[in-house]
């Protein structure tokens, strides 16, 4: 059976959706579950229409068309962050004939080596008990189909979800990403550089909850933009788990040679990287993000020692996260692969890391020496340099990203952050 026919037996085609994380949420349970299901609705919308998804007791149910493009919608759901698992399933009446009939005709693109039946009661008044839902359905596809039967081991299961009204059928369960909903624990500002990190720790960040805004620096005059071409595409992978992101493309060489020209080698990306915590900032305070989120892991280059990292934090009003910290590289390209974002993070480009870079950067950088530094600068005209030369990619649901200067970039309805 193709990805796009039809069920054929009587009743509704539905996706079947569970979440693991969500349900210790307590009182607040329910600001989640809501959250999830808007998050589901968006992103089946384009492959499947408008359809609503119902709440059940500890899990969720989507009815989608009878023809549809069931490797798309899969392929979304895998990225609504907060699902456990997924399945599409037939919904039925309560009734043993027609839940034989859906199980076979569930199974009967599968190549099966073994087979169960499990079986959930969710309503105490049904005639069944699981048990016995298990073995009279077990029984007649065993009959009719001549499989063999492994309780213990089965090569596969056939679920039977009984609710109070009907019966849900599913037997392929595909892994969701797990997590938290995007937005339920709001807004972050990514600092994202075209390198193997950062798409890395914005993944970590939303998989917890947060929506993400990115914030890429470039090297422009006096590098060509193929950083900035990088970090969109990075954007737009990154974007597939979220309803909307944006882009902050800040043009730093200019900066960059204000700084060489005003401070010892030694000290100069310790200073790149103090003046891209306070843009970021700004940006950040415009979108009403509550943090800056970095792809640092600690000692990997100069500015990451702990030292540096303590020079560079001491300017941010913000807090800054660093979830890969503790990671080591071989750690985060493994998960750069399994995102997707690797092969893009080692096209090479020229990132604005390295122009004006000394030989011998500062390991233990003093911040006191660094303040002293600045205050000669016109740190605030060289910002609102940086800002008004900037612009902005709106990347929204694979459409072409739409690109605008700073100015006239307004932050995401408040809508689209949920607040418990």
């Amino acid at each position: 059976m193709s990805q796009a026919q039809k069920f054929e037996t009587g009743g509704d085609d539905c996706v079947i959706l569970h979440y693991n994380e969500i349900g210790l949420k307590g009182k607040n349970r329910p600001f989640f579950i809501k959250l999830l299901a808007r998050r589901i609705e968006e992103a089946v919308r384009p492959l499947a229409g408008i359809h609503r998804v119902r709440k059940l007791h500890g899990r969720l149910l989507l009815e989608i068309p009878e023809v549809c493009d069931w490797s798309g919608i899969s392929e979304a759901l895998a990225r609504v962050f907060g699902l456990a698992y997924f399945a599409r399933a037939k919904s039925i009446p309560l009734d043993l004939d027609a839940a034989t009939e859906a199980a076979l005709e569930i199974i009967a693109p599968l190549t099966i080596a073994s087979f169960a039946v499990r079986s959930r009661k969710e309503h105490p008044g049904l005639p069944l008990s699981s048990r016995e839902w298990e073995r009279a359905v077990g029984a007649r596809v065993q009959a009719r189909r001549h499989l063999p039967v492994d309780l213990s081991h089965p090569g596969t299961t056939i679920y039977i979800e009984a609710l109070k009204d009907r019966a849900i059928l599913y037997a392929e369960k595909i892994p969701g990403p797990g997590g938290l909903p995007v937005g339920s624990s709001g807004k972050v500002a990514v600092m994202l550089s075209g390198g193997i990190d950062s798409p890395v720790a914005a993944h970590r960040m939303m998989k917890r909850g947060c929506q993400a805004v990115f914030v890429h620096f470039h090297g422009a005059p006096y590098l060509s933009r193929a950083s900035a071409e990088k970090a969109g595409d990075l954007a737009e992978i990154l974007g597939g788990y979220q309803p909307g992101s944006r882009l902050y493309l800040i043009p730093f060489g200019a900066l960059q040679k204000d700084i060489v020209l005003s401070a010892p080698a030694a000290d100069r990306v310790v200073l790149y990287r103090r003046f891209m915590i306070r843009i970021t900032e700004r940006i950040a305070r415009l979108e009403g993000a509550l943090a800056l989120v970095t792809g640092e892991s600690l000692a990997q280059v100069a500015s990451q020692t702990l030292s540096n990292m303590a020079a560079i934090e001491e300017i941010a009003n913000l807090p800054i996260l660093r979830p890969l910290v503790g990671m080591d590289k071989e750690e985060i390209i493994a998960e750069a692969r399994a995102l997707g974002s690797f092969e893009i993070s080692i096209e090479p480009d020229q990132d604005c890391c390295s122009l004006f870079t000394p030989k011998h950067p500062a390991t233990k950088s003093k911040a006191h020496l660094l303040r002293r530094l600045e205050a000669a600068m016109p740190a605030d005209q060289m910002i609102d340099r940086a800002l008004a030369e900037a612009e902005v990619l709106e990347i929204r649901g694979g459409a072409r990203p739409t690109v605008r200067p700073f100015p006239e970039v307004h932050p995401f309805p408040a809508k689209d952050v949920a607040e418990p």
